[in-house]
């Protein structure tokens, strides 16, 4: 078993206000943690990865395919490989939560 804390693994500024932390990976998933200030956006993009998340403080809003859906703290969602999205945080408090891939997404661009 291999074991990963948030505390020893530093995050990534992705984008302006958006910062990613790598966390664990197995054979067939990974997961990260994602913690968006107020007002920053995550531009659109797609992966060919399978993405299940959970956010645990504050409301994301996603946009897909010209629809919204705002995930509440206490939420989770998924969102099919290849499908093209964004998200925004369009309130006062960061917004934080994780999110699941599947294959294993160990070597995201946001990386680089």
């Amino acid at each position: 078993m291999d074991s990963t804390a948030l505390s020893d693994r530093g995050a990534t500024e992705a984008v302006d206000g958006v910062f990613l932390t790598q966390l664990a990976a197995g054979e067939r998933m990974s997961i990260q943690h994602f913690h968006i200030e107020p007002g920053a956006t995550v531009p659109e993009h797609s992966h060919r990865h399978e993405q299940a998340g959970f956010v645990y403080a504050s409301a994301l809003t996603f946009l897909v395919d010209g629809e919204e859906f705002v995930i509440e703290e206490n939420d989770s969602y998924s969102v099919p490989g290849g499908e093209p999205h964004a998200a925004e945080n369009r309130t006062d408090d960061p917004v934080r939560g994780i999110d699941v891939f599947s294959p294993p997404r160990t070597d995201p661009d946001w990386q680089d």
